[in-house]
């Protein structure tokens, strides 16, 4: 594309100098390390990391490094680093109910075993600019205890042992994998979960507004949100058995949905599902209501017309890096398609000049 531009590859070559000095700012400032980056922007880290579809703290932060900032650029170098990785294998499903959690809350019961656990939070916070901050000295230490450990019974276990909420259907099949097999619809339920979890946290959260606001009917609560560590296991051949090779942080979040019921089933709460890399319960929270949303059909209820509840719409434009892609293109060089349309228009606009004239003389 860049052939017809007059000394294209040197000014490609000045661009990404000058962008390297626009990254590194003002020198007499400290430059920004990637450690910093990793433990202070720790949010961001992480949703480069479930975006990413690579859980990995410093490359998220590297990426951000390299991005200037910019999310969703973090996030297209990382899922570019992540296909040179090879798959030595796969992981045991991960068990969220031994999750040691830090953060785990409900909006549906006041009194829970194991307690409500705040954890670090904003939702109590002033939203006022903290000047303080400038100081750049150590935060007051907080009174913490330990991570919850050991199986945390979940909020719905609850509800499902009366018969009020729609138990979960398992399966042993394999899920299908949307990294390495293009998306068809219908999808079912994990590919799409697949395809929110590593969605633009923005475009779900504006999709599970829409729900809340009437398109799609769905105002739930909060079964549970809990943010913690989990162990990951693999099972090795040489072994006959799974081995801890790690862990990882973890949003996850149960919304509990009315259900009228139907003609096979009582009245009864049915789920919301979302699960997502890091401290991210925003982008998990929205994932939960888009899931129910989805499932309209399969729980019998009626089409809306709701963006929301349209498969395609949602898992179609729900990646930022396909859109980034698709939009940013335009604004390179389309000049002999613009110049095809301009020969158009100005044939149209002969055509029809001379038409008008043609109908003055007669």
């Amino acid at each position: 594309m860049y052939v017809a531009v007059k000394g294209g590859e040197r000014a490609i070559d000045n661009a990404h100098t000058w962008l390297a000095e626009e990254r590194r700012g003002d020198t007499s400032v400290a430059e920004l390390s990637v450690a910093q980056i990793r433990e202070q922007l720790s949010l961001a880290v992480n949703r480069v990391m479930a975006e990413g579809s690579l859980y990995d703290p410093d490359l998220a932060a590297l990426a951000i490094k390299q991005a200037r900032g910019d999310l969703i650029e973090a996030i297209f170098l990382i899922r570019a680093y992540r296909t040179t990785l090879p798959r030595l294998g796969h992981a045991e499903p991960v068990d969220t109910g031994k999750m040691a959690c830090d953060r785990r809350i409900s909006a549906t019961f006041k009194d829970v075993p194991g307690g409500q656990v705040l954890g670090p939070t904003f939702d109590y916070t002033h939203r006022l600019l903290d000047f303080a901050l400038e100081a750049e000295g150590l935060p007051p230490a907080a009174e913490t205890s330990e991570a919850q450990t050991g199986d945390t019974p979940r909020v719905t276990e609850f509800l499902n042992k009366g018969g009020l909420i729609q138990s979960e259907a398992r399966s042993d099949a394999t899920p299908p994998d949307m990294t390495h097999a293009p998306m068809q619809y219908p999808a079912g339920r994990p590919l799409r979960l697949q395809a929110l979890t590593r969605g633009d946290e923005g475009f779900v959260l504006s999709m599970a507004y829409s729900t809340q606001r009437g398109y799609g009917r769905n105002h739930p609560f909060v079964g549970e949100l809990r943010i913690g560590k989990v162990a990951v296991e693999m099972d090795i051949p040489e072994l006959g058995f799974a081995i801890e090779i790690g862990e990882v942080t973890l949003s996850e979040c149960e919304t509990v949905n009315q259900f009228a019921g139907s003609r096979t089933e009582p009245a009864q709460f049915t789920r919301g599902y979302g699960l997502v890399f890091g401290q991210t319960e925003r982008k998990a929270i929205s994932m939960a209501l888009v899931d129910r949303a989805l499932r309209w059909e399969e729980l019998g209820e009626d089409n809306l017309g709701a963006p929301a509840q349209d498969e395609e719409f949602v898992l179609a434009h729900s990646d930022n890096i396909q859109a980034t892609g698709f939009l940013e293109h335009i604004k390179l060089p389309h000049y002999v398609d613009f110049q095809s349309e301009l020969e158009l228009v100005r044939k149209i606009r002969r055509d029809a000049a001379e038409a008008a004239m043609q109908e003055a003389a007669e």
